[in-house]
């Protein structure tokens, strides 16, 4: 069984006693001791020390002759008025943060029958938004004042109306709470901003898998770790972060990875493994491209979300992991469902809370909070601070924003790019010239990654491509795929021109076309042999 843990601020008035007719007095904290039904394991006493240590020490000292099980730890907290909300939340709420919390063996209680009631509304705040795991405890004198008798014990739940200064504190809370899952960037994209509030909302209040669809470096994993995080934050898991991308498994391998296997199961399974879903038991599990999972692993996964059992390879015996999932992937799961290759019953029970993530292409407004975040994250890792001087900034910008830039691998184009000129930046300063170069080589790496006629206009044009208007890049990729084909000069132009030809007098279509490759510096032999 957990131990059972109580919070409880020491009753000046309710608690106070001297001599033995203390024993004829009713007292909160020290009733808990008497308790039948509720076993008190440890009491965390908060006390104002300047004023009230004789009155914990006797409290501490009739505990223990009543409770000897019970383990007092006192907490010296001072409440200039303990009649303020903002000093009296305050204090508390700094109290919990750093209190090593241990729901997995520990059940945790606010005593709320002490002390004022600002303090009452605030325990319940700080309960309510899941900055306290645990439930609020009160106790209540007998009916008849005597001492000897324990009076009641109840868990209960209060419905306060919040104040003004308390909820500013929620709103500032919840902005950092988002602001942790943006990494500390300070997004500009609107629809962006609102899909990651929702998410703070849904990751507080859901234990529920959480989808996250997107391309390929838009984000997926990194969000997945901050929602960790933040519910880490608020004490609401105690495992770790478990992380695998299901493309990497394959075969019997991805079997034990997933979910273990017993020794002997198999050929060189020549020890027990626990497999990540055990190891992510009370943590989260983030499996990344989940749209590759087979459909005996799409199968386990199903009974593992919905009954927290599941077989290891080779056990007769199951086992148990209460673990929270988020799935990420850059496929449409519904048309795998279709194809039949992805369970309808699995998609629907991630499908609960389904965010798609844009690519940086989507939110050309967040490309400058990002730029600075990859120079302040180059700077972390390398001590080093580098700059661009403001030319160079301003052309990369305008580079980074236009419509034809790709950003095919989203974010970590640009957390590549960053790295590149940071480290060769002379001086630590990114100059206009090293700008020039690394918008040049983005070009054709997406050139080369997206579309083959882009290709082979970076391969004869090299960064003349890039100068191109999009009315002479069309025409041009035309022109150069008919040349690419025709077995001469000659059959080339006859193809290009042959609706204007019959309403000319010549028809040297071979010299018209020689003259339009001209124009880019272009001859018949360069792009025939192209690539």
């Amino acid at each position: 069984m957990k131990r059972q843990v109580v919070i409880g601020m020491l009753g000046t008035q309710l608690d106070a006693g001297v001599g033995p007719g203390r024993w004829e007095k009713w007292r909160p904290t020290v009733s808990m001791g008497m308790q039948e039904d509720f076993v008190l394991d440890r009491l965390e006493l908060m006390v104002d020390q300047r004023r009230y240590s004789k009155l914990a020490d006797v409290v501490r000292a009739d505990l223990a002759q009543i409770s000897p099980e019970t383990t007092v730890n006192e907490h010296d907290i001072y409440l200039a008025d303990p009649w303020d909300f903002e000093t009296v939340y305050g204090s508390l709420h700094d109290f919990l943060r750093g209190y090593a919390f241990k729901p997995e063996e520990e059940d945790y209680y606010v005593h709320i029958t002490t002390g004022t009631h600002v303090t009452q509304i605030c325990w319940f705040l700080l309960t309510e938004s899941h900055h306290f795991p645990g439930r609020l405890l009160q106790t209540s004198p007998p009916r008849k004042q005597n001492g000897s008798a324990p009076g009641t014990l109840a868990i209960i739940d209060l419905d306060l109306s919040r104040y003004d200064r308390i909820a500013q504190r929620f709103q500032q809370e919840t902005l950092e709470d988002r602001n942790l899952l943006k990494s500390g960037i300070a997004t500009r994209n609107a629809a962006f901003n609102r899909m990651i509030e929702q998410i703070e909302i849904v990751a507080t209040r859901s234990k529920s898998p959480m989808l996250l669809m997107g391309p390929t470096g838009a984000g997926k994993s990194q969000l997945a770790r901050r929602v960790f995080e933040l519910k880490k934050q608020k004490h609401q898991l105690a495992g770790r972060f478990v992380e695998v991308n299901c493309a990497t498994l394959r075969g019997d391998g991805a079997m034990s990875t997933l979910f273990g296997h017993v020794r002997g199961a198999y050929t060189g399974a020549n020890t027990d493994r626990a497999g990540l879903l055990r190891s992510a038991h009370q943590g989260l599990l983030f499996l990344d491209e989940i749209g590759e999972l087979g459909q005996d692993e799409q199968a386990m996964l199903l009974r593992a979300l919905e009954e927290k059992r599941f077989l290891p390879a080779g056990s007769d015996r199951e086992v148990e992991s209460d673990f929270q999932l988020i799935a990420g992937t850059n496929r449409d799961l519904q048309i795998g469902v279709e194809q039949g290759r992805f369970r309808d019953d699995l998609l629907a029970r991630l499908n609960v809370w389904t965010y798609r993530l844009p690519g940086l292409a989507e939110r050309v407004e967040d490309i400058e909070p990002n730029l600075d975040f990859e120079l302040e994250r180059h700077a972390r890792q390398t001590h080093q601070r580098v700059t661009f001087n403001k030319e160079a900034r301003d052309t990369y910008l305008k580079f980074a924003a236009a419509g034809d830039a790709a950003w095919s691998g989203n974010f970590r184009d640009l957390g590549a790019s960053v790295m590149r000129m940071a480290t060769l930046a002379v001086g630590g300063r990114i100059q206009k010239g090293l700008v020039d170069e690394e918008i040049a080589r983005l070009r054709r790496q997406w050139s080369r990654s997206s579309d083959p006629k882009d290709g082979l206009l970076v391969a004869l044009l090299g960064d003349r491509a890039a100068a191109l208007d999009r009315f002479d890049r069309v025409q041009l990729e035309d022109v150069l795929a008919v040349c690419r084909r025709a077995r001469s000069l000659s059959q080339a132009g006859r193809e290009l021109f042959a609706a204007s030809r019959m309403q000319r007098a010549s028809t040297n279509d071979a010299d018209r076309l020689r003259k339009y490759l001209a124009r880019f510096g272009l001859e018949w032999e360069t792009v025939k042999n192209a690539g």
